[in-house]
C-alpha cells in the first residue's frame, strides 16, 4: 500500500492505495468522481480522460501512486460557480451527444486541445479526437460544438 497526496478538482486529498489501482479507479470508486467513465482499460476508447497538471491524459494507463503530488481536474471540476464550462456549454447547444457516456473524455480532450492549439481547423479537431470514440454520433456535432468553444473561448477561462 502506498499513500497517494494530490489535489482533486481544486480540494487537497490524501489516501492509501494500492500499487496496481489505476488512477481512473481511485477518481471513481475512492473519490467517487464518477463522471470519469471506464471505456475499455486498454487507453482506447477516452472515456477516462482527466487532466493531470492541466494535459489531458487516459486515468486508465496510469496508477494513482503516478499521481502523486499532481494536480487533477476531473470533468466535475471544470464547471465554476455552477456554471458550465464554454465547452460544456458548445456540446449543449450543439446537441454534441447522444448517449453521453464518452462525452466527459470529449470535453476534457477539447478543453485541452483548445488550450494547446486554439482548435480552429475542423481536420485538425477530428486529427485530435482519434483517441476518443463516439458509437453514436458520427462526431459532426462533436467538431462543431469544438470549433465553436474555441472561437469563443477566453483564453484564461480555458
Amino acid at each position: 500500500m502506498t499513500v497517494v497526496n494530490m489535489t482533486v478538482n481544486g480540494s487537497p486529498v490524501a489516501a492509501e492505495v494500492e500499487n496496481r489501482m489505476l488512477l481512473v479507479y481511485f477518481l471513481r470508486e475512492t473519490l467517487r468522481f464518477t463522471g470519469t467513465h471506464i471505456g475499455c482499460d486498454t487507453s482506447q476508447c477516452g472515456a477516462c480522460v482527466i487532466h493531470l497538471d492541466g494535459r489531458a491524459v487516459k486515468s486508465c494507463t496510469m496508477f494513482a501512486c503516478q499521481a502523486d503530488g499532481a494536480s487533477v481536474t476531473t470533468i466535475e471540476g471544470v464547471a465554476q460557480d455552477r456554471t458550465l464550462h464554454p465547452v460544456q456549454e458548445a456540446f449543449r447547444e450543439h446537441h454534441a451527444l447522444q448517449c453521453g457516456f464518452c462525452t466527459p473524455g470529449m470535453i476534457m480532450t477539447a478543453i485541452d486541445m483548445i488550450r494547446r492549439k486554439k482548435a480552429q481547423d475542423r481536420k485538425m479537431i477530428r486529427r485530435e479526437l482519434e483517441g476518443n470514440f463516439c458509437r453514436c454520433t458520427g462526431y459532426h456535432n462533436i467538431v462543431d460544438a469544438i470549433e465553436t468553444a474555441a472561437e469563443h473561448c477566453a483564453s484564461d477561462r480555458i
